[in-house]
């Protein structure tokens, strides 16, 4: 470990300057030879350095979510080229270049952190063995060795011996309960943000290998901590312990308020989003309009929990922009899968009943027009004498083979050849 240590020593006076600027303060309020000194110096560094890496975790948000969105085309790729592996891999260099991402941008945080881990480890094993260090001379030397968490020195470990921790005025007892507990923390703190991870903020409309690598790291982290966490001195923990607990409210932050499309993180945040915005009427703050903005842009592409959304939003008589903002409707409409306006269904014609297509169509009483229908003066100028004879004359039975009065409701449609009456 030194000599891995040694690599990073170009950061190891920088890291050091900066313990012993908050130790200055810190010493001021506790004492400068008290456990709360240099343990909240080192927890002051791990703040600092996360605050500088905001950046990086942002780009690893996107680039996470990118290869979320890659994976059925990764796996489209596995599936053609199974066979062809250096094919595979060109295509899937391919895809990276097209869409603009980079698999190893989800890994920015913990390498840029490296640097700074290993200084750290580096600085506190010197004050373990009595050697100054950058800036720590004899004196903070001494200090340091005089601080204990708990009742465990800053450079104790678990692994040390009795005599190594009588050496740093401590019981092995002692030192080897609170580097345990601190362990333990470690590896859970790692193991709920994982977790966290998963069953929230994961699209679980797709199924893909990644889902499945992510599901591994979450075991397999927590136990590489646990392994390595033994020769870890009790400074480092305090490090390590520091940087998961701010990555765990950390994400808590971003999953609450900028979720990952499909998860059930943001059916939760749009149920939110959909009582505030019908109780006020309108969205509040850039997040909100941008998560509404990226809704209504998806058009046919949005997911289920985002259909539900637009359509609450139609049914209370609101209207999503495209600018995120959100407006009151005139007349609430329902809405199609994809957001927009359904039109009203085309009315069917009534269909004519068995008689009316023989007798040619004739419209029944309620089909007929009032502005068409003949009034008394179009009559016809026939007598009112002549009717009932032409009505005798129409109610009169024609004569047919077999003495039948009435066509068939089998005959042909149309008017029927008249036949002569036999002859007697």
């Amino acid at each position: 470990m030194d000599t891995i240590a040694s690599l990073f020593s170009f950061i190891t006076t920088p890291v050091s300057w900066v313990i012993v600027q908050f130790h200055t303060v810190y010493g001021a309020l506790f004492g400068a030879d008290t456990g709360w000194a240099w343990g909240l110096s080192i927890v002051s560094l791990v703040i600092l350095i996360r605050i500088c890496l905001i950046p990086l975790f942002v780009k690893q948000i996107k680039a996470t979510r990118a290869m979320q969105t890659l994976q059925p085309e990764m796996k489209k790729i596995q599936e053609r080229y199974k066979n062809d592996k250096q094919r595979q891999s060109e295509e899937m260099m391919k895809l990276y270049k097209e869409t603009g991402t980079n698999p190893l941008s989800s890994c920015l945080p913990i390498l840029a952190q490296s640097p700074f881990f290993f200084a750290l480890y580096h600085v506190l094993n010197s004050i373990a063995n009595n050697d100054t260090i950058g800036v720590i001379n004899e004196s903070l030397l001494q200090s340091a060795q005089k601080a204990h968490i708990f009742g465990a020195p800053l450079a104790a470990t678990f692994t040390d011996s009795a005599a190594e921790a009588q050496a740093l005025d401590a019981s092995i007892t002692t030192v080897r309960i609170v580097t345990a507990i601190m362990i333990v923390l470690m590896s859970a703190s790692q193991f709920y943000t994982q977790r966290q991870l998963m069953t929230k903020n994961v699209d679980t409309t797709v199924k893909t290998p990644f889902m499945q690598q992510q599901k591994m790291l979450m075991y397999i982290f927590p136990i590489m901590f646990a392994v390595f966490g033994i020769n870890f001195p009790v400074g480092v923990l305090v490090y390590w312990l520091t940087t998961n607990v701010w990555t765990m409210g950390q994400q808590m932050y971003v999953i609450h308020n900028n979720p990952t499309p499909g998860s059930k993180a943001q059916a939760a945040y749009l149920e939110r989003l959909y009582k505030h915005v019908t109780h006020h009427g309108k969205t509040r703050g850039r997040g909100e309009r941008a998560i509404v903005k990226a809704i209504v842009a998806k058009g046919r592409d949005r997911n289920e929990y985002e259909r539900k959304f637009i359509t609450g939003l139609s049914k209370e008589g609101l209207a999503a922009q495209a600018d995120g903002t959100v407006i009151k409707s005139e007349v609430s409409v329902a809405t199609a899968e994809d957001g927009t306006s359904a039109t009203p269904k085309r009315q069917q014609p009534k269909r004519q009943t068995k008689a009316q297509r023989q007798s040619g169509g004739a419209k029944t009483a309620d089909d007929t027009d009032p502005k068409t229908e003949p009034t008394s003066l179009s009559k016809s100028d026939e007598p009112e004498d002549a009717k009932p004879a032409a009505a005798a004359k129409k109610a009169a039975p024609k004569p047919g083979v077999g003495g039948r009065s009435k066509a068939q409701s089998g005959q042909r449609k149309g008017q029927q050849r008249s036949k002569s009456p036999s002859k007697k």
